[in-house]
């Protein structure tokens, strides 16, 4: 995908459909003229900068199209940097149509996917990094997710990235420095503090990396597979935590044969509910496909809840399940249901000690919703249970996490590259690799290819 740049472009900035409002954006250094021509009431290329006119859109025979309201937001003071105007119309799919079409015949073209954002950041407004969060941002649902996205966008990882590669430059410019003075074997920077620095960057890279499995799981939601057997209670708790009829609920057991997922945010995490077949021996065709499904979905889940009957079962029939469906040493809640019809059952008894935490014992009544709250809350827990801060940067981009592996394998090799005596063009040259492989985060360092991969995913008018 090519972008012409100096083109102004104008898209559609609201979801397709009817709705009471809809906004066209224009931008590039022809937009205000554009509108203008439009636009009867006042004179807009004598308006100021962030300002708000009222007035009609009329095409070029003078037929009146809707009554709008113009938002002005001159470069280099925009989103972009360049001149931007939006029309907010009424809603009609008619109505934007038409504005589209005036504007299209105006000497504007089509915007592509991203391109508002493009131009935001090949006009300096933001670098890479925090133009992939805006496109996070418009995907998040859940408050961690929405958090994350601000907290990049803003900069705040950026920040963590530049500073590592200012120090790497400032080391790699006195290792270049002694390549120039080479013949007088003279060196202007200390092995041993490169080293240091090295460490250090390395243990910061790390924890960054480490960090990506928390920001997956608030940025992608957690996908959390509810298993165990037939009649159990699972549709039933599914239905409880979601709060809505999601699953068919029956006293017949095998009544679920398919795998049935819902989405839900509890304590600003995502999580992808699947509802499974109930795990047992059949000779039903179709139910034995369903628990062939169940068993894949035990695999691919970031976050198990086993659930079983605690009036059916004893704690030997729990640990044989637990091993049998190989749940042990998985990120596994324990799920004690219908203690309404068996309240004096003690829960310690279920404690299987070195694989299941007492903390991730929890006994409850999913027909009645009683402790349902509590079982949301170890989930977010076990869901959240990182080394890494909400509070530090995280990585949340699988881009980023490449590239900041990459960074540290030229790192790593530079350091083992020291330790035998290699000379500094060399160690120059690993250098070099790893700062390509950090700017590459924020878009010091791009290609057309990489820039058409991150962008092509942008919905129009963003």
């Amino acid at each position: 995908m090519s972008y012409e740049i100096y083109n102004t472009i104008v898209a559609i900035a609201t979801p397709p459909g009817e709705g009471a409002l809809g906004i066209i954006r224009l931008s590039g250094s022809e937009a205000i003229a554009i509108v203008n021509r439009l636009f009867p009431r006042k004179n807009l290329l004598h308006q100021s900068s962030h300002s708000l006119h009222v007035g009609v859109i009329q095409s070029d025979e003078g037929q009146i199209i809707d009554e709008v309201v113009v938002s002005l937001f001159k470069g280099p003071n925009s989103y972009t940097g360049e001149d931007i105007v939006e029309i907010s119309c009424h809603g009609s799919s008619y109505i934007i149509q038409r504005i589209m079409e005036v504007c299209l015949q105006g000497g504007a073209r089509h915007a592509k996917a991203g391109e508002f954002t493009m131009r935001a950041f090949l006009n300096g407004k933001m670098d890479l990094s925090q133009a992939e969060a805006v496109a996070d941002l418009i995907a998040s649902e859940s408050h961690g997710a929405h958090e994350l996205a601000m907290k990049q966008m803003r900069g705040g990882f950026s920040k963590e990235i530049n500073h590592l590669r200012n120090e790497l430059i400032r080391f790699a410019s006195l290792i270049e420095l002694e390549l120039d003075f080479s013949e007088e074997d003279v060196e202007f920077a200390n092995r041993q503090e490169l080293k240091d620095l090295i460490h250090e960057l390395l243990t910061y890279i790390y924890r960054l990396k480490d960090s990506f499995s928390l920001g997956n799981v608030i940025k992608n939601g957690v996908a959390t597979a509810i298993v165990g057997r037939p009649n159990a209670g699972k549709s039933t708790l599914l239905n409880a935590i979601l709060k809505e009829d999601r699953a068919i609920v029956s006293e017949i057991a095998g009544t679920t044969r398919d795998t049935i997922e819902s989405s839900i945010a509890i304590g600003g995490v995502k999580f992808r509910l699947i509802d499974t077949a109930g795990v047992r021996e059949t000779e039903d065709v179709i139910e034995k496909i369903g628990v062939e499904r169940t068993i894949k979905e035990l695999d691919s889940s970031a976050l198990l809840l086993y659930l079983f009957d605690v009036s059916q079962m004893e704690p030997a029939d729990v640990h044989a399940d637990l091993e049998q469906y190989n749940l042990l040493g998985k990120n596994l809640i324990v799920v004690a249901n219908k203690m309404d019809l068996y309240p004096t059952r003690p829960l310690d008894i279920y404690y299987y000690p070195s694989y299941v935490d007492k903390k991730n014992l929890v006994s409850l009544s999913a027909l009645n919703e009683m402790n349902i709250i509590h079982l949301q809350d170890v989930m977010v827990e076990q869901a959240l249970n990182h080394s890494a801060s909400r509070e530090d940067a995280i990585v949340t981009n699988s881009r980023h996490y490449e590239a900041l592996s990459e960074t540290a394998d030229h790192l790593q090799k530079a350091l083992e590259n020291m330790e035998a005596g290699i000379t500094g063009d060399f160690l120059a040259m690993d250098i070099r690799y790893a700062l390509h492989a950090l700017g590459s985060i924020t878009g010091e360092v791009t290609t057309d290819d990489l820039l058409d991969n991150i962008f092509s995913s942008f919905c129009i008018g963003k």
